[in-house]
Protein backbone atom coordinates (compact mmCIF):
# COMPACT_ATOMS: atom_id res chain seq x y z
CA UNK A 1 0.00 0.00 0.00
CA UNK A 2 3.10 2.55 0.62
CA UNK A 3 6.55 1.87 1.94
CA UNK A 4 6.58 -0.74 4.60
CA UNK A 5 2.65 -0.17 4.71
CA UNK A 6 1.42 -3.99 3.99
CA UNK A 7 -2.66 -4.18 3.31
CA UNK A 8 -3.52 -8.08 2.95
CA UNK A 9 -6.85 -8.61 2.02
CA UNK A 10 -9.23 -10.69 3.71
CA UNK A 11 -6.15 -12.60 6.03
CA UNK A 12 -8.53 -13.11 8.63
CA UNK A 13 -10.74 -15.67 6.59
CA UNK A 14 -14.41 -16.27 8.19
CA UNK A 15 -14.76 -13.74 10.98
CA UNK A 16 -17.07 -15.31 13.63
CA UNK A 17 -15.13 -16.87 16.12
CA UNK A 18 -12.99 -13.39 15.90
CA UNK A 19 -16.30 -11.45 16.79
CA UNK A 20 -17.02 -13.84 19.51
CA UNK A 21 -13.86 -13.36 20.88
CA UNK A 22 -14.23 -9.31 21.60
CA UNK A 23 -17.83 -9.99 22.95
CA UNK A 24 -16.18 -12.21 25.57
CA UNK A 25 -13.70 -9.42 26.30
CA UNK A 26 -16.29 -6.71 26.30
CA UNK A 27 -18.16 -8.36 28.82
CA UNK A 28 -15.27 -8.54 31.58
CA UNK A 29 -13.92 -5.07 30.39
CA UNK A 30 -16.79 -2.82 28.75
CA UNK A 31 -16.52 -0.68 25.55
CA UNK A 32 -16.09 2.87 26.93
CA UNK A 33 -15.72 6.50 25.29
CA UNK A 34 -12.20 7.73 26.38
CA UNK A 35 -11.61 11.31 26.65
CA UNK A 36 -8.59 12.90 24.98
CA UNK A 37 -6.18 14.95 27.80
CA UNK A 38 -8.14 18.15 26.72
CA UNK A 39 -11.35 16.79 28.01
CA UNK A 40 -13.29 15.74 24.50
CA UNK A 41 -15.01 12.77 24.25
CA UNK A 42 -13.65 10.28 21.66
CA UNK A 43 -16.52 9.25 18.88
CA UNK A 44 -15.43 5.75 18.87
CA UNK A 45 -15.82 3.32 21.96
CA UNK A 46 -12.62 1.15 23.17
CA UNK A 47 -12.12 -1.52 25.31
CA UNK A 48 -8.87 -3.55 25.99
CA UNK A 49 -6.87 -7.10 26.16
CA UNK A 50 -3.88 -8.38 26.94
CA UNK A 51 -0.98 -7.62 29.61
CA UNK A 52 -1.54 -3.49 29.01
CA UNK A 53 -4.19 -1.62 27.82
CA UNK A 54 -4.09 1.48 26.21
CA UNK A 55 -6.39 4.44 28.10
CA UNK A 56 -6.78 8.63 27.71
CA UNK A 57 -7.45 10.93 30.59
CA UNK A 58 -6.31 14.23 31.78
CA UNK A 59 -3.25 12.18 32.38
CA UNK A 60 -2.66 11.99 29.05
CA UNK A 61 -2.38 8.72 26.59
CA UNK A 62 -0.53 5.86 28.58
CA UNK A 63 -0.88 2.06 28.89
CA UNK A 64 -2.09 0.76 32.31
CA UNK A 65 -2.17 -3.22 33.41
CA UNK A 66 -5.28 -2.78 35.05
CA UNK A 67 -8.92 -1.41 33.55
CA UNK A 68 -9.53 1.96 35.02
CA UNK A 69 -13.16 1.33 35.54
CA UNK A 70 -12.61 -2.15 37.70
CA UNK A 71 -9.45 -2.10 38.96
CA UNK A 72 -8.75 -5.55 37.56
CA UNK A 73 -6.39 -6.42 35.19
CA UNK A 74 -7.74 -6.45 31.53
CA UNK A 75 -8.69 -9.48 30.13
CA UNK A 76 -6.01 -12.08 28.71
CA UNK A 77 -5.88 -11.50 24.97
CA UNK A 78 -7.48 -14.80 23.25
CA UNK A 79 -4.69 -17.07 21.89
CA UNK A 80 -6.95 -16.70 18.76
CA UNK A 81 -6.39 -12.90 18.51
CA UNK A 82 -2.60 -13.35 19.32
CA UNK A 83 -2.07 -16.01 16.93
CA UNK A 84 -4.09 -13.88 14.42
CA UNK A 85 -1.88 -11.29 15.20
CA UNK A 86 1.41 -13.09 14.67
CA UNK A 87 0.49 -14.72 11.38
CA UNK A 88 -0.44 -11.48 9.79
CA UNK A 89 2.84 -9.63 11.31
CA UNK A 90 4.87 -12.46 9.57
CA UNK A 91 3.06 -12.43 6.59
CA UNK A 92 4.01 -8.95 5.74
CA UNK A 93 7.59 -9.11 6.65
CA UNK A 94 8.01 -8.80 10.61
CA UNK A 95 8.38 -12.12 12.06
CA UNK A 96 8.59 -12.63 15.69
CA UNK A 97 6.14 -10.20 16.67
CA UNK A 98 4.68 -11.08 20.39
CA UNK A 99 1.76 -8.28 21.28
CA UNK A 100 1.12 -7.60 24.74
CA UNK A 101 -1.69 -5.09 24.05
CA UNK A 102 -4.80 -5.19 21.80
CA UNK A 103 -7.13 -2.16 21.94
CA UNK A 104 -10.74 -2.68 20.73
CA UNK A 105 -12.36 -0.32 18.67
CA UNK A 106 -16.34 0.08 17.80
CA UNK A 107 -17.46 2.14 15.69
CA UNK A 108 -21.19 3.26 15.44
CA UNK A 109 -22.62 5.05 12.01
CA UNK A 110 -20.61 8.10 12.07
CA UNK A 111 -17.72 7.51 14.38
CA UNK A 112 -14.54 7.97 13.11
CA UNK A 113 -11.05 8.11 14.49
CA UNK A 114 -8.68 11.76 13.47
CA UNK A 115 -5.59 11.75 11.97
CA UNK A 116 -2.76 10.74 14.74
CA UNK A 117 0.36 8.19 15.29
CA UNK A 118 0.38 5.47 17.67
CA UNK A 119 3.73 6.75 19.51
CA UNK A 120 2.90 5.64 22.84
CA UNK A 121 4.83 2.62 22.85
CA UNK A 122 8.33 1.86 24.26
CA UNK A 123 9.39 -0.68 21.77
CA UNK A 124 9.23 0.87 18.13
CA UNK A 125 11.11 -1.65 16.29
CA UNK A 126 7.85 -3.93 16.22
CA UNK A 127 5.16 -3.42 14.01
CA UNK A 128 1.36 -2.44 14.58
CA UNK A 129 -1.33 -4.94 13.37
CA UNK A 130 -4.72 -3.69 12.26
CA UNK A 131 -7.72 -5.93 12.13
CA UNK A 132 -11.07 -4.56 10.24
CA UNK A 133 -14.06 -6.51 11.39
CA UNK A 134 -17.90 -5.91 10.66
CA UNK A 135 -18.59 -3.09 8.59
CA UNK A 136 -15.83 -2.01 5.83
CA UNK A 137 -14.43 1.84 6.18
CA UNK A 138 -11.79 4.08 4.61
CA UNK A 139 -8.82 3.97 5.64
CA UNK A 140 -6.25 6.84 6.13
CA UNK A 141 -2.51 7.33 5.29
CA UNK A 142 -0.37 10.50 5.96
CA UNK A 143 2.61 9.04 6.53
CA UNK A 144 5.59 10.98 8.20
CA UNK A 145 3.90 14.19 8.20
CA UNK A 146 0.23 15.21 9.22
CA UNK A 147 -0.59 17.13 6.79
CA UNK A 148 -1.38 17.08 2.95
CA UNK A 149 -3.46 14.18 0.87
CA UNK A 150 -3.56 11.07 2.42
CA UNK A 151 -3.92 7.75 0.62
CA UNK A 152 -7.20 6.13 1.02
CA UNK A 153 -7.81 2.44 1.03
CA UNK A 154 -11.20 0.47 1.38
CA UNK A 155 -10.75 -1.51 4.47
CA UNK A 156 -13.13 -4.77 3.66
CA UNK A 157 -14.50 -6.94 7.36
CA UNK A 158 -11.46 -9.60 6.95
CA UNK A 159 -8.73 -7.22 6.05
CA UNK A 160 -5.49 -6.59 8.03
CA UNK A 161 -3.31 -3.83 7.90
CA UNK A 162 0.30 -3.78 8.81
CA UNK A 163 3.37 -1.44 9.59
CA UNK A 164 6.31 -0.82 10.68
CA UNK A 165 9.93 -0.04 10.39
CA UNK A 166 10.42 3.95 9.24
CA UNK A 167 6.23 3.40 8.98
CA UNK A 168 5.86 2.37 12.19
CA UNK A 169 5.00 5.95 13.47
CA UNK A 170 3.42 7.52 10.75
CA UNK A 171 0.09 9.92 10.74
CA UNK A 172 -3.47 7.67 10.07
CA UNK A 173 -6.78 8.07 10.53
CA UNK A 174 -10.36 6.54 9.84
CA UNK A 175 -13.57 7.18 8.85
CA UNK A 176 -16.86 6.24 9.74
CA UNK A 177 -18.37 3.02 9.16
CA UNK A 178 -19.94 2.40 5.41
CA UNK A 179 -23.44 2.07 6.67
CA UNK A 180 -25.33 2.19 3.27
CA UNK A 181 -23.39 -1.10 1.86
CA UNK A 182 -23.78 -2.83 5.55
CA UNK A 183 -26.88 -4.78 5.40
CA UNK A 184 -25.15 -8.23 5.67
CA UNK A 185 -22.23 -7.00 8.32
CA UNK A 186 -24.36 -4.62 10.13
CA UNK A 187 -23.72 -0.91 10.80
CA UNK A 188 -20.98 -1.28 13.31
CA UNK A 189 -17.13 -1.77 12.82
CA UNK A 190 -14.98 -3.59 15.32
CA UNK A 191 -11.24 -2.55 14.70
CA UNK A 192 -8.26 -4.33 16.59
CA UNK A 193 -5.07 -2.99 16.63
CA UNK A 194 -2.17 -5.45 18.30
CA UNK A 195 0.85 -3.40 19.47
CA UNK A 196 3.99 -4.54 21.71
CA UNK A 197 3.95 -1.79 24.45
CA UNK A 198 5.56 -3.00 27.33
Amino acid sequence: MAPEVVLLHGFTGPTEDLVAAVESISAAASFRHLKTPGGKPMSAAMTNCGALGWVSDARGYRYEPCDPLTGHPWPAMPALLRDLAQRAAAAAGWPGFDPDACLVNRYVPGARMGAHRDADERDFTQPIVSVTLGAAAMFFWYGARRAGTPLKVRLEPGDVLVWGGAARRGYHGVGPPLVAEAAQAGPLRINLTFRKAG
